[in-house]
């Protein structure tokens, strides 16, 4: 089997426009921060689009948020709770992230989700022209815009750095 054959890199590319789905790039190592994954496809590590799941709990129950921020810097977590609206916001553990996206930590993408996930999208990553997310896979990566990142995720659009 081909690395684009790989289960999570095939349902990014099947969530992305054909164009952008072209451009998906299989690394021969694994970029499992935004420090790696910056290096590999040689860009500033701010342009990298880190997508981190977190449980955002309401009430008592927990539901997946993803969190588009630049690889330059943290999300806060008590911002992104008032951001959301949510009682608190925590780190999800592993089985967490994969239930809710299919994926494994360090590969997962902003789409190709079993079911569509609340999105914030970092203000910061709109002053870079290209920003590159993972794609479903530890060893895989994708070129993109701002606008593009926004629309494909229906993304809100927030101040998100710590």
């Amino acid at each position: 089997m081909s690395a684009l054959e790989h289960p999570g890199i095939r349902k990014v590319a099947e969530a992305l426009p054909p164009a952008t789905a072209a451009r998906i790039v299989v690394l021969p190592d694994a970029v499992r921060t935004a420090a790696a994954a910056a290096e590999a496809v040689g860009v500033q590590v701010g342009a990298i689009a880190n997508s981190l799941v977190f449980a955002a709990v309401r009430d008592g129950e927990a539901a997946p948020l993803l969190v588009l921020t630049s690889g330059a810097h943290r999300a806060d977590t008590s911002l992104v709770a008032a951001l959301v609206g949510a009682d608190a916001v925590k780190r999800a553990d592993p089985e967490f992230v994969r239930e809710h996206t299919g994926q494994v930590i360090g590969g997962v993408s902003p789409v190709g989700h079993p079911a569509p996930i609340e999105t914030v999208v970092d203000e910061s990553l709109s002053g870079y022209e290209e920003i590159w997310a993972a794609a479903g896979h530890p060893h895989a990566v994708y070129p993109t815009t701002f606008a593009d990142l926004v629309a494909l995720t229906g993304g809100r659009v927030a101040a998100v750095k710590a």
